[in-house]
């Protein structure tokens, strides 16, 4: 069967899947969540060998070690795949909820009632708990899913794909409401996007270049952040304790992730006193530093000092490299996050109210944090049970995209005869 054949094919299995999804009640959707989870427990050992052979092809292939690291499933990854389904659980079911409902001088009420989006196709590359989380998040809002994981991740995902299907089929829900793409040819995502008749969203979650392809060639609307330039600024009346943990855990408790800090700013009377301690940190983690003039002369010494460029402030790293700026306080702090920001998740660490408020309402992220690590921007930690993407977009969702992000609101009107005169 050729691609767009085969394609078509998931699209209208997708779609005839996605009127019966809509419809499924709370309780036969958390009993189809709660089989996975069971399933994937007890096929631990399974899903790791199935990562392995992964793990071995990638590395033979020269992947990078950003994307290695998004590839690999540990034990308590799997586990955490596990409470993520059961934390989607025990959510509250947003289908059919009426909001709103108010009386009009007609005599009609109108309210609005939130419904599932329809077939929506997700684009993944490397890591293998997205087929859990956006199945998960698809199922528990009524939406059928197509699901295209990266070919470096295609024996996990297959794995998981076959415990995605035992849970729905035990609950008496469609298999085809969860569908994993079985080609690896890069001609099925072409397909996927320009399929509006059956798909009605499109999440892509992958490298920069990836979702620039799909922005210019997609005919599926699209939930989306292009990449993730974080920002931590440490201000002149932060703590420096909190401020050490907060900017050490911001870039160093993982590398290839787009919640990751990738920019340092600090304030210009506290750098003496807090670079020197970052930097003990970062040296025994070996982050090469790209810092400005005057955070040079602060740093001198540091075993891996490079000249910042106009460059390093646009650029996502996803690897121990960090750019660091000294600003004069929280007017340039705003500017510059303003200015180079990918909109995803910016700090300020600070002990004075008034600027943690000002913070909060002038930087224009999808999430921004007062006394808190950047790597909390994840709809898990959110209380979202999982995440099907971040969107750093401005219609429709924003920020972790948990199960309201993957609904829409229509307007409903309870009449008791009235006619318009």
């Amino acid at each position: 069967m050729d691609i767009k054949t085969y394609m078509n094919q998931v699209g209208s299995q997708a779609r005839q899947a996605s009127r019966i999804m809509a419809k499924a009640d709370t309780s036969t959707k958390n009993r189809a969540l709660a089989l996975i989870a069971a399933a994937i427990r007890r096929d631990a050992a399974i899903l790791r060998a199935a990562n392995d052979k992964d793990l071995e092809a990638a590395r033979a292939n020269g992947l990078e070690p950003a994307m290695i690291d998004r590839l690999t499933l540990s034990e308590k990854g799997i586990a955490t795949m596990a409470e993520g389904l059961e934390q989607i659980v025990a959510l509250p079911d947003p289908i059919g909820e009426i909001s709103d409902l108010r009386y009009r001088p007609s005599g009609i009420q109108v309210g609005q009632m939130r419904v599932p989006l329809g077939v929506i196709g997700i684009i993944y590359e490397a890591r293998p708990n997205v087929t859990v989380d956006a199945a998960g998040l698809c199922i528990k809002s009524g939406n059928a899913t197509i699901l295209r994981g990266g070919s470096e991740a295609i024996h996990c995902n297959r794995a998981l794909a076959k415990l995605v299907r035992e849970g729905l089929a035990g609950a008496g829900l469609p298999e085809q409401g969860v569908q994993v793409v079985e080609t690896t040819d890069r001609a099925a995502v072409g397909e996927l996007i320009t399929m509006p008749e059956y798909v009605d969203v499109i999440v892509p979650r992958g490298g920069k270049s990836l979702i620039e392809r799909l922005m210019r060639e997609s005919k599926v609307p699209m939930i989306k952040h292009l990449d993730g330039i974080c920002h931590v600024y440490i201000d002149d009346n932060a703590d420096i304790d909190r401020a050490v943990n907060i900017g050490f855990n911001s870039k160093c408790q993982r590398y290839g992730t787009c919640n990751t800090m990738e920019t340092l700013l600090v304030a210009r009377s506290i750098a003496p006193e807090i670079l020197p301690e970052l930097a003990v940190l970062f040296a025994a983690e070996n982050i090469e530093l790209r810092a400005d003039e005057e955070s040079r002369l602060i740093l001198a010494g540091y075993p891996r000092l490079v000249a910042a460029t106009e460059e390093d402030w646009r650029t996502e790293y996803l690897a121990p490299i960090l750019a660091i700026r000294i600003v004069d306080g929280l007017d340039q702090a705003i500017d510059h996050i303003n200015t180079y920001s990918s909109q995803h998740t910016e700090s300020i660490v600070t002990e004075d109210y008034n600027r943690s408020l000002r913070f909060l309402r002038e930087v224009d992220s999808s999430s921004v944090m007062v006394n808190a690590s950047t790597r909390f921007a994840d709809g898990f930690e959110y209380g979202l049970g999982a995440e099907i993407g971040i969107s750093t977009d401005k219609l429709h969702a924003r920020g972790p995209v948990g199960l309201e992000g993957l609904t829409s609101l229509k307007y409903v009107v309870l009449g008791h005869g009235e006619v318009r005169k």
